[in-house]
């Protein structure tokens, strides 16, 4: 039964984080070289995911770099969160365009998105990325030599907040996790205030886009204007270490 559970627990764990992990490990239950089974059938869901998911209605989002749109770490491609639907993907391109032709040299980096396959499936911790309509990107960041393009004060692009003021009360039953014990491990960069005000312009004048999250004192800095830029509420995650863009 302890066995069982266990791998019970590694299947359900597996799915949750990468979608098609699970089933790649009831595979290689079937194998005494479990390990290299389990590896060898998850990069291979995962690459035929590539050229499967276009064809139900999923595009992936370049994992590679010298792109002016990629994901902001390997980690995500890894574990299959880089899809979108094709109207988004199109919304991110043409964003990824326009910042870079007003900016050239622009990077435009994508956070979480969405899995593969199957709307309605949970894309944790997230409370809504559940249909490729919803993709996170990461703020733009400058150092004392200007402009640092694809780069970000965490790896991941998560969890290096900007202070500011909130009108949120301190509730244990929330996603506004502080993290405060990282917040001094990350570099010294600061966002580039340009790129930020001219990201949330055009985010703000697509007409395809419904809905762009982002903290109010962030909105009133870089001076948004657009009735689309909204705050997510006191017990989303926080949303000034990245932009929440929704069609």
């Amino acid at each position: 039964m302890i066995r069982f559970l266990f791998h019970v627990f590694i299947f359900v764990s597996l799915t949750i984080i990468s979608q098609v992990g699970g089933v790649a490990w009831l595979m290689a239950l079937c194998f005494k070289q479990r390990a290299v089974v389990f590896a060898a059938t998850y990069v291979t869901l995962s690459v035929t995911a590539l050229w499967l998911a276009p064809v139900i209605g999923r595009e992936p989002i370049p994992c590679i770099s010298g792109e002016m749109l990629q994901m902001q770490s390997k980690l995500y491609c890894a574990l299959n969160r880089q899809y979108v639907i094709p109207e988004l993907h199109e919304v991110l391109i043409d964003f990824a365009s326009r910042m870079e032709s007003e900016y050239p040299g622009t990077v435009t980096r994508v956070l979480d998105a969405n899995f593969p396959y199957f709307s309605g499936f949970p894309l944790l911790p997230h409370l809504s990325h559940d249909d490729g309509r919803k993709a996170d990107l990461a703020f733009y960041y400058e150092s004392n030599k200007g402009y640092l393009p694809g780069v970000s004060k965490s790896p991941v692009g998560y969890f290096a907040f900007e202070d500011g003021p909130t009108d949120c009360p301190n509730n244990t039953i929330t996603l506004r996790w502080n993290v405060a014990w990282l917040q001094g491990l990350w570099p010294d960069y600061r966002l580039e205030p340009s790129r930020m005000k001219k990201a949330l312009q055009l985010l703000g004048a697509d007409d395809r886009v419904e809905k762009v999250f982002i903290e109010p004192h962030l909105r009133e800095r870089f001076g948004a204007k657009s009735q689309k830029i909204r705050f997510q509420g006191c017990r989303a995650a926080r949303h000034d270490d990245h932009i929440h863009v929704q069609l």
